[in-house]
């Protein structure tokens, strides 16, 4: 088996040691090549070429971000052998993903440990006896996603955070909830609701203050605890949403006290919940802050949604 190694020498629980170790252990089990990346998006290129070059497997060390941008590589690809007639996991090569970020929501969502060596060990073991599933993704416009997506208030506070961290700052579960705070009550306008939902043969969802979409359950962590605003998402199905028609302070208290809680079940007059849906756009009357499996993507006024099933063929 051939295999591709996308190693982000910035990921933040690894060490140049650490992915020695790694390297070797994947070399008894494949045939490697290893890639570092250099800058935002090469992973994206680095996995492109792979598959089109005929790679078996994909192996990821990095945060989610690096995850995102190699699956967006993949989907993007024109493998040399393509039945167009196939679902995209029958015709790309398998993704490993080891855990090498902060949060690593992606790997957790898929059982695998939290420690990239313990996530490791659970990945050669998969290789050995052949173990994998397959997943669907959701489509934001042209850009894949495999967790979550989010249009207003938490994209505007992952921009927030990426921003402190380029003062030097170091991401961590209390900077994500002082930036919350900060921007809901400072930096936005919660008194004029300003996104559309739209979905085919069925009416408009109007005047949203913030959307969550969610491709499986949970959205993110906080530390080792797991956040539901859609606890019935899944890989295996379509798309789940929750939307706020109105931020304020009494019912999003009481969502994000749900949402946090030990059986979480987001409800109440302001709360838009949709299960397993396979398409839909967001349009704004202004710009939003958008963002894609935890990754600022900039503001957008109009954004369509989509769910891609059996795309990929993940070991686990």
């Amino acid at each position: 088996m051939r295999a591709l190694l996308v190693v982000n020498p910035k990921a933040t629980t690894t060490s140049e040691r650490s992915r020695d170790v790694l390297v070797r252990a994947l070399r008894s089990e494949v045939d490697l090549t290893v890639e570092y990346t250099r800058r935002r998006g090469h992973a994206v290129s680095l996995a492109r070429e792979a598959a089109e070059a005929g790679i078996d497997l994909v192996v990821t060390l990095g945060g989610d971000g690096t995850v995102n941008e190699a699956v967006n590589g993949l989907m993007t690809s024109v493998p040399p052998t393509v039945d167009l007639a196939q679902p995209p996991a029958e015709r790309l090569p398998a993704l490993a993903v080891v855990p090498g970020g902060s949060t690593n929501v992606f790997a957790r969502a898929l059982g695998l440990p939290r420690e990239w060596a313990e996530g490791t060990s659970m990945i050669l073991e998969g290789l050995r006896v052949g173990r994998f599933r397959t997943i669907g993704l959701g489509r934001a416009d042209e850009r894949y996603f495999t967790f979550c997506a989010g249009f207003g208030l938490d994209a505007a506070v992952i921009r927030e955070v990426e921003r402190a961290r380029l003062r030097g700052r170091v991401s961590t579960p209390a900077l994500y909830l002082r930036s919350a705070v900060s921007h809901y009550f400072v930096g936005m306008n919660r008194r004029h609701p300003a996104i559309r939902l739209e979905r085919p043969d069925e009416p408009d969802e109007v005047e949203l203050a913030t959307v969550i979409i969610q491709n499986t359950a949970p959205w993110t962590y906080l530390g080792s605890r797991p956040v539901n605003p859609n606890p019935d998402a899944s890989f295996d199905l379509g798309l789940d949403v929750m939307g706020l028609r109105q931020l304020h302070v009494p019912s999003t208290t009481r969502t994000v006290t749900q949402i946090l809680s030990g059986s979480p079940n987001p409800r109440g007059r302001q709360v838009l919940r949709l299960h397993d849906v396979a398409e839909f756009t967001l349009v704004a009357s202004r710009p939003q802050a958008f963002q894609l499996d935890g990754d600022y993507l900039g503001e957008r006024q109009k954004v369509r949604f989509t769910s891609v099933s059996h795309a990929l063929r993940v070991i686990c």
